[in-house]
């Protein structure tokens, strides 16, 4: 078309210096706009006191941190300690209700037995009084054998205290016998055996215990009483001589 081949011929025709010229000056001019925006954005520096003041501010901000972190660590191990006591409550209940329960397995039958050693303590003594030849001893004597059997297999064991030292921790003492033969403290009368259940003691032996007779502890040494006798011997020789 005849107007653009104007146009192309009118644009060939610019000088090249005229625009060289034309973009360093845009290119002037742009510089000299962000140079001026830079001033502008950057303007004057901070002082010394707002360096300071920004400084006591981070350094209180720093402290208040540290202070709650202190705290929360304390609560933590306030918190760590309360379980460890709470854990520690709950394995002692465990273990004594454990401990509960195998009691009450092992000596749930004690308040019976309680009430039972009498029928075993008469038994006992009607044998003791019963004739060598008396038809009924014999029943008597199975019956406390089946008696004591069956209280075995129930952890129930009988111990006599005769011919042993007393005791206090196996055996009651009901009186003192006066006696020379045995030595004093020993026991030497049994009113009724002693009982275990299951290794715990039910009831004690009821015992006599020798003591040494009453004659004897007034009756002073021999060689005291011959220390006395002499002098009066001494005595009559002389007034025999005069």
């Amino acid at each position: 078309m005849p107007g653009d081949r104007d146009k192309g011929a009118i644009s060939a025709d610019i000088p090249r210096d005229a625009i060289e010229e034309a973009l360093r000056s845009v290119e002037k001019h742009a510089g000299g706009a962000e140079a001026a925006a830079g001033a502008e954005g950057e303007g004057p520096g901070p002082t010394v006191e707002a360096l300071a003041a920004e400084r006591e501010s981070l350094a209180a901000q720093l402290e208040l941190s540290l202070a709650k972190g202190r705290e929360t660590m304390e609560r933590l191990k306030e918190e760590h300690d309360r379980y460890l006591r709470a854990a520690a409550d709950l394995e002692n209940y465990r273990k004594r209700a454990q401990k509960e329960r195998e009691d009450v397995q092992k000596f749930g039958v004690e308040r019976l037995l309680k009430d039972l050693i009498p029928i075993l303590d008469n038994l006992e003594r009607a044998l003791q009084s019963a004739a060598a030849d008396d038809p009924l001893a014999g029943g008597v004597r199975l019956v406390l054998r089946t008696f004591e059997e069956i209280l075995g297999r129930h952890g129930v064991q009988a111990f006599s205290a005769l011919g042993q030292p007393f005791d206090p921790r196996l055996h009651e003492a009901l009186l003192q016998v006066a006696t020379p033969d045995r030595p004093p403290g020993t026991v030497v009368l049994e009113h009724g055996r002693g009982f275990l259940l299951n290794d715990r003691l039910v009831r004690p032996a009821m015992v006599g215990v020798a003591v040494p007779p009453a004659d004897a502890e007034a009756r002073p040494p021999a060689d005291v009483a011959a220390g006395a006798e002499r002098p009066s011997g001494d005595g009559d020789a002389g007034g025999q001589g005069s």
